[in-house]
Parts: structure tokens; C-alpha cells; sequence
């Protein structure tokens, strides 16, 4: 017998589809085993059945993973984004740019959201159960933005203890963002001014950086699991059957939705020279998980990712600009939303609103979204916008029946504007990669980090022949050179 009959051919993998197409699978999948929950119906006295216990705690897990990458990716990113900035002359334009795009596409959103309320009126006649109003156990405020933005503590740590039917107390510890960020940028800041003796931090947080990434990576692995479970359940849990009296008000969201995401993006991308379908196919893996995990904050290391991998932002402008959007830009749930729930609170309750009121709601929508960063999103902002107006609080309660089922489509909407503006204020900057940008996307859904002519590619084979250069180089020339670099 021969050596090459005697060898073993290797198992040939069977190929897996693309990372793009098992997360519309798992779309599928999703709304599919959900269907089957609603069918299967709840068991015993009311409880989940087991299909929908299994949903829910597949997406439940997927968001925690995620909810867990953020407070270090925020403070070793944007850390290691401000020591990235102190060699960048246009450092405090970027973050003015980066704030006045916020505003500007707030504004719009908001002013879509006026047009449609006017228009569509969908508090009028509504045949809302007046029995449901209820007003919220948790409000926004102007002295509640001011006091959240001073950390606690070191971590940006919070607990919250509950008290159970039973008596029993519940302590859950969660972080806020926006303080989290503060402190990063403290500690940055801190670093950069230090000099040469805080070399060693800022290279231990870039590495440190690395590793998280890659750990996010893995995560980002599972969101095809992850969206089943999270579909699945959305589908059991809410359902269509609760939209009921409120499906004119439903509508009307997802049509201010609808027109912001496909028809102002668009048009904002081709304005400023970056083509929109390039934009949709980069930003889609964080859009998709947006829509289904309902959490801007847990969605923010794929937003990141997608930013700097897909659509070609420096890691050291998108590590402040895409952090400090997710917990203050938010087209969706405080700009869109608020304004038409103030309008149909206001029909609802037949009370006339002036043309003061309208500016008011105009401004808490662009500039109040900061007011409510690091807490509870939505509601909290609708609670901002009715009592600056003067109307009822109590007007909340008749729309929570449908806020799971509307939060949807808001978090996918907050996530595309989260990368569109860093995106089109790096290519008026000139410092977007416009090669990573029209890039084709691989199979991962991603645009390969080696992509060749990517700034990020070229950087890495200048490295690469920096190194080969200084091992080849005789030892005279090697001592002759570190001892030039010491001096």
C-alpha cells in the first residue's frame, strides 16, 4: 500500500450559511417557535409554557452577555480613545460636530413626529379603556440629568432593592453609562496629562481593549441564537392582540419610524457623499439586534463594532462618539415618540395645545434625550416632555400596553442614527475610510479587518515591516538605534 493510499483525507466541514443569513433565519426561526408558544398557551395558573420559558431565557442570556461587555468596552475605549486624540489637532471639533449632528437629526425626527400627530391625530376618537390611565412611578428631570452624570462611585454602580409579594427583598446592581463615561473621561484625561509615566496604563488599556473585543466577538456569535429567543418571546409575550385600540397610535410610531430610518438616513448619507445602501448593509448587524433585544445599551458593542469595522470611523472617534450616543442619541425613543404621545395625550384628554406647547415638545425632544441618558429611555422621556408641556402624567399609563411592541422599532432606529452621524462627521472630517466603507461585507456579516486598501490593513503592513525591518537589521544598527531613542 502505497503512502498516499495509506493517508487519511481530511473531513471536508460541511459550510455553514453566512453570519447575515443565520440571523435572518434566526429571525424566521424566531417568529415561528413563537407562533407556536402563543399556540400552546399558557399552562397550570397562567404560567409560560415551556417553549416560551426556553425563548425567553435564550434572549434573556444573549442581552445579559452583551449588557455585560459594555461598562469595560466604554471605559478601556474611550480611555484609550482620548490617548489616541492628544496627537489629533480637530479633537474638540469632532466632539462639537458629533453633538450638533445629534441635534440636527433630532430635530427632524421631532419634527416628523409633530407633522404626524397633526395629521394622522391619533388620540381623537380613541378607543382607549380611560380605566388604564395611570401615572408612572418613575419621571425625567432636568436636576436628575445633573445628578446622574456625577458617579456614585468608582464603577458607576447603582443597587436597587424590591420588596416581593411575599415580603422578601430583591438587590440587583446595575451601572450607569453616562457616569461610566465620565469617569473614563477623567481617567483619560488624567493619563494624557500625566506624560510619559502613564505610558504603561495607556498600553495596558489598549491591549486590555483587545481582549474585550475579541470576547465581544464571540458573543456576537451567538446572535442568531440569541434572536430566536428574543423574537420568539416578544411574539408570545405581546403578541398582536394587545395593539387593539391602539393600533392608530401604534401606526402612526412606525410610520415616523419608517420615514426617519428609510428616508431621512438615506438622504443625510447621500448628502454628504456616502452611499445609503453601504450604509444599511454596514450598520444591518446592529440594526437587526437592536429591533429584536429592545436595548440600545446592550446592542452598543456591535454598534461599535459595525462603526469602525463596517463603515470605516477611526476607533479613536467612534470610542467616544458611539458610547456617549447610545446612552444620549436616540431619534427613536426621545424624539419620534415622545412627540407624538404628547399629541395623542393631549387629544385624549381634549386639551388644546398652542403653539408654545409645540416648540416646547420641539425642544425637550433635542435637547432633553441627555436628561434621561443612563435611565430608564422611553417612558422616563415621555414623562419629561408631558410635564414641561403642563399635561396630565397620568396619560402614560394609557400607552404602556403597546411600549414592548413599539420599543422595537425605537432601539433600531436609535442604533442606525448611533452610527450614521459619527460616520457622516468623519467623512466631513476626512478621516473616514472610504475603501473599509464601500468595502464588500464578508460572509461574518463584516468587512475583514485585513481588507486590502483599508487604512487599518496598510497600518498593520507598515507594523508588520517595521518589525522585519529592526530583526534584520545588523546589531550595531539595532543598539545605535535604542540608544538614539533613549536619548
Amino acid at each position: 500500500m502505497s503512502a498516499q493510499t495509506a493517508e487519511v483525507k481530511p473531513k471536508r466541514r460541511i459550510p455553514l450559511p453566512s453570519f447575515g443569513v443565520q440571523v435572518v433565519l434566526g429571525l424566521f426561526l424566531g417568529l415561528l417557535l413563537g407562533f407556536v408558544a402563543l399556540q400552546i398557551g399558557p399552562v397550570g395558573d397562567g404560567e409560560p409554557n415551556w417553549l416560551a420559558v426556553t425563548l425567553q431565557t435564550i434572549g434573556s442570556t444573549f442581552v445579559t452577555l452583551l449588557r455585560a461587555i459594555v461598562p469595560p468596552l466604554i471605559v478601556l475605549a474611550v480611555i484609550s480613545s482620548i490617548a489616541n486624540l492628544r496627537n489629533v489637532t480637530n479633537a474638540a471639533r469632532l466632539a462639537w460636530k458629533t453633538l450638533l449632528w445629534f441635534a440636527i437629526t433630532a430635530l427632524i425626527a421631532v419634527g416628523i413626529g409633530v407633522a404626524l400627530g397633526l395629521g394622522v391625530r391619533p388620540g381623537v376618537n380613541s378607543a382607549v379603556d380611560a380605566a388604564t390611565v395611570a401615572e408612572p412611578s418613575s419621571h425625567g428631570s432636568w436636576l436628575a440629568f445633573i445628578e446622574s452624570i456625577v458617579p456614585a462611585n468608582f464603577l458607576g454602580l447603582a443597587a436597587d432593592t424590591y420588596a416581593g409579594d411575599d415580603g422578601s427583598l430583591t438587590t440587583s446592581l446595575s451601572f450607569n453609562a453616562l457616569q461610566l463615561i465620565v469617569i473614563a473621561i477623567v481617567l483619560g484625561i488624567a493619563a494624557v496629562k500625566v506624560g510619559k509615566p502613564a505610558e504603561p496604563f495607556i498600553k495596558f488599556t489598549e491591549s486590555t481593549l483587545q481582549v474585550v473585543l475579541k470576547a465581544l466577538w464571540w458573543v456576537i456569535r451567538l446572535a442568531p441564537i440569541g434572536t430566536v429567543g428574543l423574537l420568539g418571546n416578544a411574539v408570545y409575550s405581546y403578541g398582536w392582540d394587545t395593539i387593539g385600540s391602539l393600533g392608530k397610535f401604534t401606526l402612526t410610531i412606525y410610520i415616523g419610524l419608517a420615514l426617519v430610518l428609510f428616508v431621512v438616513y438615506p438622504i443625510l448619507s447621500f448628502a454628504n457623499g456616502l452611499s445609503p445602501a453601504k450604509y444599511f448593509s454596514g450598520v444591518w448587524p446592529a440594526l437587526q439586534l437592536g429591533f429584536v433585544s429592545r436595548s440600545s445599551m446592550g446592542t452598543m458593542p456591535v454598534t461599535q463594532r459595525v462603526t469602525e469595522q463596517n463603515l470605516g470611523v477611526p476607533r479613536y472617534y467612534s470610542a467616544f462618539a458611539v458610547p456617549f450616543g447610545a446612552t444620549t442619541k436616540m431619534d427613536g425613543c426621545a424624539a419620534i415618540y415622545p412627540a407624538i404621545s404628547a399629541i395623542f395625550v393631549a387629544q385624549f384628554f381634549n386639551i388644546d395645545l398652542s403653539i408654545t406647547d409645540y416648540l416646547l415638545i420641539v425642544f425637550v425632544s433635542v435637547i432633553g434625550s441627555a436628561a434621561t441618558a443612563g435611565t430608564t429611555g422611553a417612558i422616563v422621556m415621555l414623562t419629561l416632555t408631558l410635564s414641561t408641556v403642563g399635561l396630565p402624567l397620568e396619560g402614560v399609563g394609557l400607552l404602556l400596553a403597546v411600549d414592548p411592541i413599539l420599543d422595537m422599532g425605537r432601539t433600531a432606529v436609535n442604533v442606525a442614527g448611533q452610527a450614521l452621524v459619527p460616520a457622516i462627521v468623519a467623512k466631513r472630517e476626512g478621516i473616514l475610510d472610504l475603501v473599509r466603507f464601500n468595502a464588500r461585507r464578508g460572509p461574518s456579516g463584516f468587512v475583514p479587518v485585513d481588507e486590502p486598501g483599508t487604512l487599518s490593513a496598510e497600518e498593520a503592513a507598515a507594523e508588520a515591516a517595521t518589525e522585519d525591518a529592526e530583526e534584520n537589521a545588523p546589531e550595531g544598527e539595532r543598539v545605535t538605534v535604542g540608544t538614539a531613542s533613549k536619548s
